[in-house]
C-alpha cells in the first residue's frame, strides 16, 4: 500500500467489527490495532498495561486511583500525582496519533475516528448487527449462555457509547458520525468486508 491511509472501525459488541477490521488490514497489507493500542498506551504513559486493560473504552478511570489497582501506577510518570480521565485519554490518543503518523493503519474503536479527524485519506466506518447474531457470536466466543451474552452486548454498547460520546462530542453509532455504516447481519461477514473495502477504495481513490 503506497498511499498512506487510515481506516477507523466503530462497532457494536458482537457485530463482527473486529473480525472485519482485521480482514481489511490483511487485504490492504496495513497495520491492525485493537487491543494492541493498550500496549502503545502503556508505553506512551509509563503505566502498567493491565491498568489500560481494566479500563478499556470505559469512562471512569479516576475511580481506580483509590482502588487496589493504584500500585500499578509508574512511580516515574510525571502524571502520577495528577491523574485524571482526560490525562489517561491523552496517553491513548497520543499513541494512536503516533501509530497513524508512522504507517497506514486500521484502528478498532477507542475514539480513533475523532482523534484522527484531521488526518487526510481517512475513512470512518461503523458496523452493527442484529441482536440474535450478536448474541450467538458473543456466546460462541466467550462460552457464556445466550442470556449472559445478551447482557454483555447491551452493557458493552452502553460503555462504548458513554466513552465515545463524552470524548468525541459526537454520537456513537449515529450515521452522521461516520462515513459509512453497515449491518453485518444483512449479507454476512465476508460480503460486508468486501462492500466496505470497495467503499474505501472508491473514497480514497486507491
Amino acid at each position: 500500500m503506497e498511499k498512506h491511509i487510515i481506516i477507523n472501525v466503530g462497532r457494536q459488541l458482537g457485530s463482527g467489527g473486529r473480525i472485519i477490521g482485521n480482514r481489511i488490514a490483511q487485504d490492504f497489507g496495513i497495520k491492525f490495532y485493537d487491543k494492541e493500542l493498550l500496549d502503545l498506551a502503556a508505553k506512551e504513559s509509563g503505566f502498567d498495561k493491565r491498568f489500560f486493560e481494566r479500563n478499556d473504552e470505559h469512562k471512569g478511570f479516576l475511580k481506580l486511583l483509590f482502588s487496589p489497582f493504584a500500585p500499578l501506577f509508574g512511580g516515574t510518570n510525571p502524571y502520577a500525582n495528577q491523574l485524571s480521565d482526560e490525562s489517561l485519554f491523552k496517553f491513548q490518543s497520543d499513541a494512536i496519533r503516533k501509530a497513524a503518523q508512522a504507517h497506514s493503519c486500521v484502528f478498532v474503536g477507542r475514539c480513533a475516528d475523532y482523534i484522527l479527524r484531521d488526518f487526510p485519506n481517512k475513512v470512518d466506518i461503523f458496523i452493527t448487527a442484529d441482536m440474535p447474531d450478536r448474541i450467538k457470536r458473543v456466546a460462541e466466543m466467550t462460552g457464556v449462555t445466550e442470556k449472559e451474552a445478551e447482557k454483555a452486548c447491551l452493557a458493552g454498547d452502553e460503555k462504548r457509547a458513554s466513552y465515545y460520546n463524552y470524548y468525541s462530542a459526537k454520537t456513537w453509532g449515529a450515521a452522521t458520525s461516520y462515513d459509512f455504516c453497515i449491518n453485518s447481519s444483512a449479507l454476512g461477514i465476508d460480503a460486508t468486508t468486501k462492500i466496505i473495502e470497495d467503499f474505501i477504495q472508491q473514497k480514497l481513490k486507491l
